[in-house]
């Protein structure tokens, strides 16, 4: 019998040891992340067996893959469940002392960065797709010809669509400044001091100063200096003048170190990105393109994905468009055809229905349900996915693809690639689907490999 969300909540509230054992929890595009006290508590064999459940990733937090729309709905119910049993202000003080402490066995300081990077993104991937789509089907309707790109309408649309990618910066500050500790109005403060038109007043060391350069890696360099200046001052002021002293203190240094220090380096570490990032792609051609789009999947299973947002529009913000995204985004394609190869092969319903559920979601570009539902129990076809999302990035690499916006990948990040480059994406599309589907079908599954769709 098919769970409610509410049942499916409550029964992975208590696999996960009850309330008492969960320091805090939140949701991306497609999973429940939740951090524990007690690891021992958890029943995860059982978590991966819940009806509902497509996949479960253990990490620094536990990782329940749920499916879009799905782990919104099941979240609510999950922190209604939380609450009833202790109040939010005891989690959150509970979750902050609990922060300090936790560490994964395995991690490493290269992993915890991407952990760390990827929290500020993640909440701000909802408002990134939704404006690089409005922006691109504008474009698309104006290049169209069934709207004026003079109308009223279409100017609207624009200002509505780019408005966030002029002051992102001050939403990373704001989302960087509380991943370390700080207080979210000084990171925000923190994006101003980088984007802020009138600094191009100021001459600094013979030259005026450049609004926006350092772009988003200057911003999260000053909004952690920031965090780090507004906690270690708040130790010795008293708390009489805290919030008077504090953040003045805090402001004026990140202030003034910004404009000395960090937009130089921040320019010059966006430039070794972008120009390395570019070069790898230039020399490496077809090479390089079959390297990235065969081995992007795998970072997408650590969720660690997300940590890669700020090259992406580092790569818009400096050159204009993003050359990475296209080869990346045939991660998905090649596992689409994957499974599209299962579901011909296999002659076992319960696989059959799994995929139909996860098919959709996997073509417009939400690869966690084909993942962790159906090819990577399977061993075989997440490899072969794999290297038929290879050849799909091999041929984005050598037409020189493109992205103005970053988005979801799959069906929909048609409308984000450069107009003259769309018929390069949508081939390259299907020669993932294509080499996926091809692989699979003939090396990479067998029915008797999918025992557990019994």
């Amino acid at each position: 019998m098919k769970l409610t969300n509410k049942e499916l909540a409550g029964v992975l509230l208590e696999r996960f040891g009850g309330a008492d054992n969960i320091a805090s929890y939140e949701h991306c595009m497609t999973r429940l992340r939740v951090k524990v006290y007690n690891e021992d508590l958890i029943q995860k064999a059982e978590i991966k067996k819940t009806e509902g459940v497509l996949g479960f990733v253990e990490d620094e937090t536990y990782q329940v893959i749920l499916g879009p729309g799905k782990v919104n709905k099941v979240t609510e119910e999950f922190g209604k469940l939380v609450a009833a049993t202790k109040g939010e202000l005891d989690l959150k003080a509970r979750a902050a002392e609990q922060k300090a402490d936790l560490k994964k066995k395995n991690a490493t300081p290269f992993k915890l960065l991407l952990r760390r990077v990827a929290n500020i993104f993640i909440p701000l991937i909802p408002a990134l797709i939704a404006s690089g789509l409005i922006t691109g089907f504008t474009k698309f309707f104006v290049q169209a010809g069934w709207l004026s790109g003079e109308s009223q309408l279409v100017m609207m649309l624009s200002i509505i669509g780019s408005g966030l990618f002029g002051y992102l910066g001050i939403l990373v500050g704001m989302n960087a400044a509380k991943e370390f500790g700080g207080s979210a109005a000084l990171g925000g403060l923190a994006g101003i001091l980088i984007i802020n038109p009138a600094i191009g007043d100021v001459t600094l060391f013979g030259e005026n100063l450049l609004p926006g350069r350092g772009g988003l890696i200057g911003v999260l360099i000053a909004a952690i200096f920031m965090a780090f200046v507004e906690k270690n001052v708040r130790k010795v002021i008293p708390q009489a003048i805290d919030i008077i002293v504090t953040p003045t203190i805090a402001l004026l240094v990140t202030g003034l170190l910004t404009y000395t220090v960090f937009m130089p380096v921040g320019g010059f570490i966006s430039d070794i990105i972008t120009n390395g990032l570019l070069s790898l792609i230039d020399m490496g051609g077809l090479v390089a393109g079959f390297v990235l789009g065969a081995t992007f999947l795998p970072l997408v299973v650590t969720g660690l994905h997300q940590g890669l947002t700020p090259v992406h529009l580092e790569l818009i913000n400096t050159i204009g468009d993003d050359p990475l995204l296209p080869i990346l985004a045939m991660g998905g394609a090649g596992q689409v055809g994957a499974a599209f190869a299962i579901f011909m092969k296999t002659k076992k319903k319960k696989l059959k229905r799994a995929i139909g559920g996860a098919l959709p979601a996997g073509m417009l570009g939400i690869g966690e349900p084909l993942i962790f539902g159906v090819t990577l129990p399977l061993g075989r076809p997440f490899l072969t996915a794999c290297l038929g999302a290879g050849f799909g990035g091999a041929f984005q690499a050598y037409f020189d693809v493109a992205t103005f916006a970053i988005g979801v990948s799959g069906l929909p990040l048609i409308f984000l690639v450069n107009a003259g480059e769309i018929l390069y994406y949508t081939l390259g599309l299907l020669i993932a689907y294509a080499a996926g589907f091809a692989l699979t079908y003939l090396f990479g599954f067998k029915d008797e490999m999918a025992s557990e769709f019994e």
